[in-house]
């Protein structure tokens, strides 16, 4: 069956639960529950700037793109930041980051966004090819206060 590429809709919940556990799982990285269910609430409400594009093999999800906008002092059209990009082990080197990518830009494009950009942990090689080919990194080093 064909990649099918969609916004992710409140049937999804469990799925998408299951592979946000191993994006967590990959970063080494632990949520509180009411985090994740404030993530998913987002990515379902229409009013919210969040977003979800979800990949699907038939009805298996294989990854999703979590993206959501804002304004920006550079240009006068809104930016979109992509927050979160993963595919399960499985559909890794298949086409299946490129087609979620390649499908998020056509998003922006129809959406009128001046620029999509995207930050990704430096050792995260895979993922770097990947992003490598449609553009390099800009130089820009990330500071970040939690507060």
């Amino acid at each position: 069956m064909p990649l099918t590429i969609r916004d992710a809709q409140p049937q999804d919940e469990a799925q998408w639960r299951g592979l946000w556990a191993q994006y967590l799982q990959f970063y080494d990285v632990s949520l509180a529950d009411a985090t994740t269910a404030a993530t998913w609430g987002r990515i379902i409400d229409p009013a919210s700037l969040l977003h979800g594009r979800f990949a699907f093999d038939g009805g298996a999800m294989l990854g999703f793109a979590l993206h959501h906008t804002h304004l920006s002092t550079w240009v006068t059209a809104p930016d979109c930041y992509l927050e979160d990009l993963f595919l399960t082990e499985a559909a890794r080197g298949t086409g299946a980051g490129r087609a979620l990518m390649d499908d998020l830009i056509g998003v922006c494009r129809t959406s009128g966004y001046a620029r999509l950009y995207w930050h990704t942990d430096e050792g995260n090689a895979r993922a770097r090819k990947l992003y490598d080919s449609y553009t390099l990194t800009d130089g820009h080093v990330r500071y970040r206060i939690k507060l």
